[in-house]
C-alpha cells in the first residue's frame, strides 16, 4: 500500500511519490502574505504616479491654480508696495524639463553628454546648455502680469553661472524678456541647501530698496528663509532639491 503524504504548507507543490500525487495544503489567507510596514514607498510606483499626473493634465491644472492665486496677489498689491518685485525660480517654475526628465526616468544625472536626436539619456549640464526648454505657461502669465504693472521681476536659480547664457537665451526665447536680473550659483560654489543661496539674494534685493511681494518655486527650498511678503509653491513630484 502506498501512503501519501502532504509535504508542504502553504507550497504551490506537486510530487509523485511512488505513484501518488501529493498536494500541499490550502494557504491560510489571513497569514498567507507576508510583509512589513516600514519600508518607504515604492520608488517605481511614484514614477508611475508621476506620470500619470503629468499626462492627464492634472500636473497643467495645478501649475495654472497656484500661478492664478501669485497673480491674483500681484495685482493686489503691486500698485502698493514700494517698488514692488517678484522672485521666480526656473527649472520647473517657470521653464519646463519635462523632456530630460523622461528621457532620464526620473533621474537628474548632471555630467555625461545629450544628443537629442538619440533617445538616450542626457546629462543636466548639457541639457541646460541646449536651451530647449519650454515656458512653464501659467508662470509666464504671472510674469507678462507684473511686468505690465510694473512689478520688477527677478530669477533667482540653481543652475551654475556659467550656464548663464543659455538659460538667458532660452528665457528670452520662450517670452521671459525685460526682468530686472537673474541670479546664478556662482561657479564652483557649494550650499548644502538651495535655501542657503537663494534666501541671502532675496535679502540683497530686499536691500536695494525692493519689496518682494511674491516669491514663487516648485521646490520648499526655493521659498525657505523669509525675505518675501507671500511664497507660492508649484506643483513638482518630479524630483527634490534639499
Amino acid at each position: 500500500m502506498t501512503e501519501c503524504r502532504v509535504l508542504g504548507v502553504g507550497v504551490l507543490l506537486l510530487a509523485t511519490v511512488a505513484g501518488c500525487a501529493v498536494q500541499p495544503n490550502k494557504p491560510d489567507p489571513t497569514t498567507a502574505f507576508v510583509s512589513v510596514t516600514s519600508q518607504p514607498g515604492n520608488v517605481g510606483d511614484a514614477k508611475i504616479a508621476a506620470l500619470a499626473y503629468h499626462d492627464d493634465g492634472s500636473y497643467d491644472r495645478d501649475l495654472a491654480t497656484v500661478a492664478d492665486k501669485a497673480a491674483e496677489w500681484v495685482r493686489e498689491r503691486g500698485a502698493a508696495a514700494v517698488k514692488p518685485a517678484l522672485v521666480l525660480d526656473i527649472d520647473e517654475t517657470s521653464l519646463s524639463n519635462w523632456e530630460v526628465l523622461r528621457r532620464d526616468d526620473f533621474g537628474r544625472p548632471v555630467p555625461g553628454p545629450c544628443a537629442p536626436g538619440l533617445d538616450t539619456p542626457c546629462g543636466w549640464a548639457a541639457w541646460d546648455l541646449l536651451g530647449r526648454d519650454p515656458a512653464i505657461v501659467p508662470t509666464l502669465r504671472l510674469f507678462n502680469l507684473a511686468r505690465s504693472l510694473n512689478v520688477a521681476v527677478f530669477f533667482i536659480t540653481g543652475r551654475p553661472e556659467s550656464q548663464r547664457a543659455a538659460t538667458e537665451r532660452n528665457l528670452g526665447a520662450v517670452g521671459f524678456g525685460g526682468y530686472a536680473r537673474a541670479y546664478f550659483v556662482p561657479d564652483g560654489s557649494h550650499f548644502a541647501t538651495a535655501a542657503d543661496f537663494k534666501a541671502p539674494i532675496r535679502d540683497q534685493i530686499e536691500r536695494m530698496g525692493y519689496t518682494i511681494i511674491a516669491n514663487v518655486g516648485d521646490q520648499p527650498s526655493d521659498l525657505l528663509g523669509g525675505h518675501a511678503e507671500r511664497m507660492f509653491l508649484l506643483p513638482d513630484p518630479f524630483y527634490r532639491v534639499p
